[in-house]
């Protein structure tokens, strides 16, 4: 076979690439899930009475912007992570950055605090069941983010899975914030992040096993 026959042919050969399959199967994976997690919130705790009062508070949206930014950056550092040699850029700043703010907040809403008191603020009402009920809304969203994360080609897989875990646990905790009725940031800089920390550790754990290929 002469050269340009087998340039012709491989030429032939060619298909376009869907530049937003990607894309397309994670906006899928994600409202898919979080509309599980809505379900499954409203079906097995209900939502707070009061939801459309809180709603036009500015500290209920900060309850809000902890989960989402933390989901942002975790979506970011997942689809990076899923091309080998592909930098995680900012990722890891902005999964970092939104549990040091509400750390910080939760530590300045303490000083400000009667020493008396502190502890009810971090505790709040239901600390014994806020990581557990995150975990549980994380369900709908776990497997859907995995099955997104499986059409890339993470090497990393047990940091991927990670991150996979931490962005369908971030989400499903977007779902919590209509249900739950703490309102102090000390409470969520403890349980909240632990609620979101324990999938990311169970995604870790899973992620050589479902994300290899």
């Amino acid at each position: 076979m002469r050269t340009d026959d087998l340039v012709n042919l491989l030429s032939n050969q060619v298909t376009r690439v869907d530049r937003g399959l990607v894309a397309r199967r994670f906006v899928k994976a994600l409202v898919l899930g979080a509309l599980g997690s809505l379900v499954l919130m409203t079906l097995v705790f209900g939502v707070r009475h009061d939801l459309a009062v809180v709603a036009r508070t500015t500290l209920f949206w900060a309850k809000v912007a902890f989960p989402l930014a933390i989901a942002i950056g975790a979506l970011l550092a997942v689809t990076r992570l899923g091309r080998p040699g592909a930098r995680t850029g900012y990722g890891w700043a902005l999964i970092a950055l939104p549990f040091i703010a509400v750390w910080a907040a939760g530590m300045l809403t303490l000083d400000n605090a009667p020493s008396a008191g502190r502890w009810a603020l971090v505790l709040g009402r239901t600390w014994r069941t806020c990581p557990f009920n995150i975990l549980l809304l994380s369900l709908p969203t776990f497997p859907a983010v995995f099955w997104a994360v499986r059409s890339l080609a993470p090497t990393q897989l047990r940091l991927a899975g990670a991150v996979a875990g931490l962005l369908a646990s971030s989400v499903a905790t977007i779902v919590y914030c209509m249900h739950c009725p703490e309102m102090s940031p000390a409470f969520w800089s403890v349980w909240y992040a632990i609620g979101m920390l324990v999938p990311a550790g169970i995604g870790a754990w899973l992620g050589p096993k479902l994300l290899r290929w």
